[in-house]
């Protein structure tokens, strides 16, 4: 792999510490002060500044770093617009996941996509569904995976909705909530979650479930629920491929229909024109064709 200055500075900038750029770059510390230094006595100005710490950037080292990221970023960009201009399958596919939807759902996906196109490099970051909007807003991605209900203006694909199920070894009818001391095992979220189960709770039942435990993140509610702690409530997709003994109640309203949350594919009109992306999504119309 030939790494050029400009990734070298961004790199550096991102970790702000020697040892872990050397091992991101495959290079050794030695080799990568040497060009350091090279690159810092070419724009006569000092970068960066060690300290016991790490690196520190200097204000001029800003200003070249930001350089450096809008070279690469226009490189990526020309790059891409000749790999369409081919229509060859290959360069990288970017994408950003909502934390969920990448553990339970989109590797299944990625597996099919990068056999059928072993050429394209996958770069995949995930968080909330907040945090992926603004990747792709920024255009650091091509894709974007969202849950919930979403102000997208550019292209917005619906994947699929996702039932909304109670999860707990003991409780059998959702009227038990209300009967029992279990704990309501709640978890953080930067979506519109938290609102969509209590707007339920009162939209039903007139009032709360009693206690409540919050956790930091989805999964360490389900666990605490798969080992009897108490009920979560959990998108039915978190529950795919496990077939030990639980309880798995669906929120049903009044009218009998179930409560269920989106995840949508976001992206620009101009990304459906890269063939990795064009590929993604015919591969993923293929396997939301297969599940149903």
């Amino acid at each position: 792999m030939i790494v050029t200055e400009y990734e070298l500075l961004v790199c550096l900038a991102e970790e702000l510490n020697m040892r872990k750029s050397a091992e991101k770059l495959f290079l050794s510390q030695p080799a990568l002060s040497q060009r350091l230094q090279t690159i810092e006595s070419r724009w006569n100005t000092k970068i960066f500044i060690r300290t016991q710490k790490g690196l520190l950037l200097t204000p001029e080292g800003e200003a070249i770093v930001r350089h450096a990221s809008s070279v690469i970023e226009r490189e990526h960009t020309i790059q891409e617009k000749l790999e369409a201009m081919e229509g060859v399958v290959r360069g990288t596919l970017r994408i950003a996941c909502a934390s969920v939807v990448a553990q339970m759902w989109l590797p299944r996906v990625l597996k099919a996509f990068a056999s059928a196109y072993p050429n394209v490099q996958i770069s995949l970051v995930t968080g909330w569904s907040s945090e992926v909007t603004q990747q792709l807003a920024a255009g650091n991605v091509h894709l974007g995976i969202v849950r919930g209900n979403s102000t997208w203006k550019s292209v917005q694909k619906p994947l699929f909705n996702d039932k909304l199920v109670l999860v707990d070894t003991e409780i059998t009818k959702i009227e038990e909530v209300f009967q029992t001391n279990r704990p309501f095992i709640q978890f953080r979220s930067d979506s519109n979650y938290y609102q969509v189960i209590q707007d339920y709770w009162q939209r039903n039942f007139g009032k709360m479930p009693r206690q409540a435990m919050l956790m930091d993140q989805m999964e360490t509610s389900r666990q605490m629920a798969l080992n009897g702690i108490g009920f979560a409530i959990l998108p039915e997709v978190t529950m795919l491929g496990y077939t030990d003994k639980i309880n798995k109640i669906p929120l049903r309203e009044k009218d009998g229909s179930i409560l269920s949350r989106e995840t949508n594919l976001l992206t620009y009109e101009q990304s459906l024109g890269l063939p990795q992306v064009k590929a993604f999504l015919e591969i993923t119309d293929k396997f939301l064709e297969q599940v149903k």
